[in-house]
């Protein structure tokens, strides 16, 4: 069977057309506007006429449609899109350098301070003594700075990183799937549903014309 598919409806979405058109079909008896189907028209018959009328049907809910594509190519172009390589994405030189600096200046401090405080107490008046006790302090204060360092670092890539519900905007898939929703309800209750109801009254009996007689051959 030959289906109208609209200008704008791509081959893609057709399916969900196609689902949203069953589930009008299927929830028909709790709409009093399609209390008819099964009578004068089988399900079926509304089906094949709803198929062939696909372009009229989804101009309904254009609006809805067009915003739901768009969406929909911003997320595959932006899933498609490299990322940018950021500070913590480089190569890994700065990270190793950010845990081992800490290290090796806390090693070489200790160091330092032991054997210049040796020497200090052999020789109290050697000047290497008062030497390795500076230069033991000094690696210490660095050790300390790469400590500090090391965990600003920590705490910027965890906000970096927090969840997209805290700044308050939906992220990506929310925004399709409420897109999604809005074409769904639009093209259910603005096309679907009120095209069924014309179809159904369009072959309804008129009342003024008297029943056929059965007598009558």
């Amino acid at each position: 069977m030959h289906v109208n598919v609209a200008p704008h409806l791509l081959t893609e979405d057709r399916a969900e057309y196609e689902r949203v058109l069953d589930e009008a079909l299927g929830s028909a008896r709790e709409r009093p506007e399609l209390a008819g189907t099964g009578g004068r028209l089988t399900p079926a018959q509304l089906r094949a006429m709803a198929l062939n009328a696909t372009a009229l049907i989804t101009t309904a809910a254009a609006a809805e449609y067009e915003h739901f594509v768009r969406v929909r190519e911003e997320n595959r172009a932006a899933s498609n899109r490299p990322r940018a390589a950021g500070p913590d994405e480089s190569p890994g030189a700065v990270a190793v350098l950010t845990v081992l600096v800490p290290v090796l200046a806390g090693t070489a401090a200790a160091i330092f301070l032991l054997v210049g405080a040796l020497v200090h107490v052999i020789a109290p008046r050697a000047a290497l003594g008062t030497t390795l006790l500076t230069a033991g302090l000094a690696f210490g204060a660095l050790a300390a700075a790469g400590l500090l360092c090391a965990g600003a670092g920590l705490l910027l890539t965890a906000l970096r990183n927090s969840p997209a519900e805290v700044s308050g905007a939906p992220a990506p898939e929310d925004e399709l799937a409420l897109a999604r929703a809005a074409w769904r309800h639009a093209l259910l209750e603005r096309g679907v549903v009120p095209f069924l109801h014309a179809a159904l009254a369009a072959t309804a009996p008129d009342p003024a014309e008297p029943p056929p007689d059965p007598a009558l051959p």
